[in-house]
């Protein structure tokens, strides 16, 4: 039977929140999920968890790669499923994902559709819950900031037939390249419900990672050199004071 989502985990040296991410996906995993994990040659431990979960993943590679977007290249090639879900080894999915994306794939009209978001649950550092993320795909507030929830989203595997893979120029807002590739041509949908759980932190909230996607805003925006640096002074004060907050 092909797989209808195929769920990709890029891991490096992740023992540490790897068991929690698998868990969470094995324990509702069916004849329409597979599982691949792609590991970046990991040597703490990973490995070892992996083999305890070998059984009810599909394909495991491990072998040294340039970055998490490498590793997601990589999967997308092996990935059978019509529908790509990618996910963080820090990031959990919650209990009903797949029962709540299955019913919506076979409740709503599909038909060319690039890409499903969803909402993500937010948490701190001490696990309590700062925030819900995720708000349904719109261009102009797209083109602007990544505002969608990525983590646990669905890509139709045509949409890297036509637009190619992760551009790994760009190591920390590849996906928000990704999407903004398309322009306002991105055809997608909304799912009103909570799918994974991420904690705060990484490289993607950072200022590098505002730098990154001001260049990716250059390139796909559509947006004159003026109100690109107006997008990019006022993202650095929206950082600032998030750090302040928290």
């Amino acid at each position: 039977m092909i797989p209808v989502i195929s769920v990709i985990i890029a891991t490096y040296n992740a023992a540490k929140t790897l068991r929690c991410c698998l868990e969470s996906i094995v324990k509702q995993k069916n004849e329409y999920i597979e599982l691949l994990v792609i590991d970046g040659g990991s040597s703490d431990g990973t490995q070892d968890i992996l083999d305890e979960y070998r059984s009810q993943i599909n394909l495991i590679i491990s072998e040294p790669d340039n970055g998490i977007y490498d590793a997601w290249n990589k999967g997308i090639v092996h990935a059978r499923g019509e529908w790509i879900l990618f996910i963080g080894a820090d990031d959990t999915l919650e209990s009903d994902a797949f029962f709540n994306y299955l019913k919506f794939l076979n409740t709503q009209d599909t038909t060319k559709v690039d890409y499903i978001c969803a909402k993500n649950t937010y948490l701190g550092r001490d696990g309590n819950v700062i925030k819900i993320m995720g708000i349904p795909w719109l261009w102009e507030q797209f083109r602007q900031k990544m505002d969608v929830a990525h983590v646990a989203s669905l890509h139709h595997r045509d949409l890297f037939q036509e637009n190619g893979m992760f551009d790994l120029r760009f190591p920390i807002c590849g996906d928000y390249e990704l999407l903004l590739r398309k322009r306002n041509k991105l055809r997608c949908l909304f799912l009103d419900t909570c799918i994974a759980r991420m904690t705060t932190g990484g490289a993607s909230f950072t200022m590098l990672a505002l730098w990154e996607a001001h260049q990716i805003r250059k390139l796909h925006s559509g947006y004159s050199t003026l109100t690109l640096i107006a997008i990019y002074i006022w993202q650095i004060i929206l950082f600032q004071r998030h750090k302040l907050l928290n």
